[in-house]
């Protein structure tokens, strides 16, 4: 099987303010494995956040030798000899596992949402995400999210009164809150959470730092909402010590490294009794397409990465009356698009 490997920038329509940074493109590395005539397409997404980029990416691709493995269908025997080769490294983990998952299905002629026996009309509503910004910016973008059921606010200690009041000036839908770590105190964050559930608002995500899990559970014990672990829940390692926690997690395929793990998190988190949402950073509808495979499994979707960037370069999963949509095309579903005439 033959690895293939390219970096591309992801440019987004407005700027991505979160608590802890602001930026305006997001490096991505897309990746595809082929055999037998069948390309398989996978993608790495890298925020700067994650701590990895083009250059770890790419060095870490070229330590994968598929050649090493005669059939693509072991996933169980590739996929961890994969994550063996170096620590960390989970979007670049993430590109090759979903080509993987992509190739397997394309073989098969079948999608994946149909090889797990999941029905494509459960898939649950997707929020469209607002980032921290000017009050004329928020309108604006609560404007964009007509479509969409729920909003998904970022929010920090010091706005998040006039994010709310912002959007609320614009929309009375639901909100989800995801706070990003911003708040420290307890007190402070309890506070903050006793007057947004006075605005509509549905659940909190990762309220306080990731390590502050004692604080974390002091506040759940007094939360009028449920909380949803973000930065707290990585891997499958993390999934259990989250129970009494959090109420939910949040599983993004860049970080649990593609969608083999995500499922067995998934899978535990039920067992586990904790609500479960599929997340995603700014990615192409190649990796989106991937994550909404697991969709009718979900509680909750935020699927939206692709509709924030102007450059997508794969047509997949789309959102219809604010649901995700699945389609019925083989492997994870995405097609990757003609390059442009005047490219």
């Amino acid at each position: 099987m033959i690895l293939r490997f390219q970096p591309h920038s992801l440019e987004l329509k407005h700027a991505f303010n979160i608590a802890n940074h602001s930026r305006t493109a997001t490096p991505a590395m897309l990746v595809e494995v082929e055999q037998d005539g069948v390309t398989g397409y996978g993608e790495a997404a890298m925020p700067p956040y994650l701590g990895e980029s083009p250059e770890t990416a790419a060095a870490f691709l070229r330590l994968v030798d598929l050649a090493r493995f005669p059939d693509p269908f072991q996933l169980e025997e590739i996929l961890p000899a994969i994550d063996a080769l170096a620590p960390g490294n989970t979007a670049a983990k993430a590109a090759v596992d979903i080509a993987l998952h992509d190739w397997i299905g394309k073989k098969l002629g079948a999608p994946w949402h149909r090889l797990w026996g999941l029905n494509p009309a459960k898939t649950p509503v997707t929020s469209f995400t607002i980032g921290l910004d000017t009050a004329e910016i928020v309108r604006q973008k609560t404007r964009e999210a007509a479509p969409y059921r729920i909003i998904k606010v970022k929010l920090d200690r010091d706005t998040d009164r006039m994010m709310i009041g912002t959007i609320r000036s614009v929309t009375d839908k639901p909100v989800t809150v995801d706070a990003n770590q911003g708040w420290t105190d307890r007190n402070e964050a309890l506070q903050k959470i006793e007057w947004l559930a006075t605005q509509g608002v549905v659940f909190i995500e990762q309220p306080m730092p990731r390590a502050q899990l004692d604080d974390t559970a002091w506040l759940r014990a007094r939360s009028p909402l449920p909380l949803i672990a973000d930065e707290s829940c990585q891997r499958l390692s993390d999934v259990a010590r989250l129970r009494g926690v959090f109420d939910g997690i949040n599983i993004k395929l860049m970080k649990c490294t593609g969608l083999r793990e995500a499922h067995r998190m998934l899978t535990l988190a039920r067992a586990l009794g904790l609500k479960v949402m599929l997340g995603c950073m700014t990615e192409t509808s190649c990796a989106i397409s991937a994550a909404a495979q697991l969709s009718p499994l979900a509680d909750w979707a935020d699927l939206d990465g692709a509709l924030l960037i102007k450059n997508d370069l794969f047509d997949g999963a789309t959102i219809v009356d604010g649901k995700v949509t699945l389609p019925d095309r083989p492997g994870i579903g995405a097609v990757k698009r003609l390059p442009s005439s005047g490219s």
